[in-house]
């Protein structure tokens, strides 16, 4: 059987330019890509997926008791390897700005800072949420409309040459790397590994006579541009954009010193390690000639969701809730902001960091460590990270044991915070 050739596959795709992969989501005219993993084949909801509106099924194996053969079943040798080359086709077929971001913290609010004032005035397509692993990339790529005129790439990564992979078929003209920490450790194995990592996106840049935005306060970031065509620099303390973080009335103030054309922006941000990400947004904005008055109106209207930095109530206490990822950089800038923040009562529940393999121990004594030298309220731990671990803190297996004891001390008057990794789900101890 002679298997269908991209440039085939992109036609069909022309006229059918929807690309779904669950068939739950499923519209009319969607092609399905069936794909599949160790828990997962798609291969199986084929027949299923073409009986319930798909145009085509790209498979990977044969379908079975589908006699006579439908026309519509185009099998492939890999379907993610041909959703990857279906994608580079595309992308080849734009010549406007690709920015590729990534970092071990904040590459999500970022990328959602920067695609919030880049919309204000260009026709600009993203990630949407946290589609950015080797799915959600092409499938973000082939999601960009022909009237594009901006595209904000999210690249997520837990091992080696994965960034490198991404840009193979994103093909980033700009790139940013928002930081590189203690994150993933157990598939980068060191930071020097997450660096290496992350530089991928640099090093594609480097060989492809792409730019970069870096921020300059982080040395190990402008060594690891050495080289670019064109880096673009903003910071604290360096850069040709530079501002500091205040607080007012709980959320982060950008008061700039340099390189922006008005003295503050007030975001709807918590905490003060949000300050690279605002400043990122605001660098790559007035590269591309946003007018400011659009920047400062998109970031100050930006509201934070999905569990990240945001500030909400729960029975009379105010919350932040930070829930949605964590590593032991991210942790720590996070409780070195609560402990700096002006409030009584405050109480910190963290979950535990997911990802770190054989440092897991360590990293987690030393986040109590640091929780010990603040004296709060009330801490709670969460998950089986921290069951080794000498502290005389409250802890719980599961964030649903948590839950019932936080519900069964009725505080009120509390500041909150609550982070964890994703997997521990924290955001339920304040679920209805």
């Amino acid at each position: 059987m002679k298997l269908p050739s991209i440039s085939f596959l992109y036609e069909l795709y022309k006229q059918h330019p929807q690309i779904q992969t669950d068939t739950r989501k499923l519209k009319l005219g969607d092609l399905y890509f069936a794909l599949k993993g160790p828990n997962f084949n798609g291969n199986i909801f084929a027949l299923f997926a073409l009986e319930n509106g798909a145009s085509y099924a790209i498979v990977d194996e044969p379908i079975a008791n589908s006699e006579p053969v439908d026309d519509r079943i185009l099998q492939v040798d890999n379907v993610l390897s041909t959703l990857q080359a279906l994608a580079k086709q595309h992308r080849e077929q734009f010549t406007i700005p690709f920015i590729g971001i990534t970092g071990s913290n904040g590459k999500t609010t970022t990328k959602e800072l920067v695609y919030t004032l880049l919309a204000s005035h260009f026709k600009t397509y993203t990630t949407q949420g946290n589609l950015n692993n080797h799915i959600g990339v092409p499938l973000t790529i082939l999601s960009i409309g022909a009237d594009a005129q901006m595209a904000v790439i999210e690249m997520g990564a837990n091992h080696l040459k994965e960034i490198g992979s991404y840009c193979e078929y994103a093909m980033p003209t700009y790139g940013l790397i928002t930081n590189c920490g203690k994150a993933h450790l157990e598939g980068f194995g060191s930071e020097e590994g997450v660096k290496k990592g992350k530089g991928e996106l640099y090093d594609y840049l480097r060989n492809n006579n792409g730019k970069a935005f870096v921020m300059s306060d982080y040395d190990y970031l402008v060594s690891m541009s050495a080289g670019l065509s064109e880096v673009i620099t903003y910071g604290n303390k360096t850069g040709a954009l530079q501002a500091t973080a205040a607080t007012v009335n709980g959320f982060l103030q950008v008061n700039f010193s340099k390189g922006a054309p008005i003295e503050t922006i007030q975001t709807q941000l918590v905490g003060d390690y949000n300050l690279s990400n605002v400043l990122a947004a605001v660098c790559i904005g007035q590269y591309f000639k946003v007018p400011i008055e659009k920047i400062k109106s998109a970031i100050e209207n930006y509201a934070p969701s999905n569990s990240r930095s945001q500030l909400t109530r729960w029975k009379n206490n105010q919350v932040i809730l930070d829930a949605y990822n964590a590593n032991p950089s991210s942790m720590k800038v996070a409780v070195d902001n609560f402990a700096k923040l002006a409030a009584e009562n405050k109480i910190i529940c963290l979950g535990g960091m997911k990802e770190l393999g054989v440092a897991t121990f360590n990293e987690h004594q030393t986040l109590i460590n640091q929780l010990q030298q603040t004296t709060w309220a009330k801490v709670v731990l969460v998950g089986n990270e921290f069951k080794d671990c000498k502290h005389r803190y409250e802890y719980f297996d599961t964030a649903v044991a948590a839950k019932k004891w936080l519900n069964d001390q009725n505080f009120t008057h509390h500041t909150i915070l609550i982070k964890g990794s994703r997997g521990i789900q924290m955001e339920q101890l304040i679920a209805d």
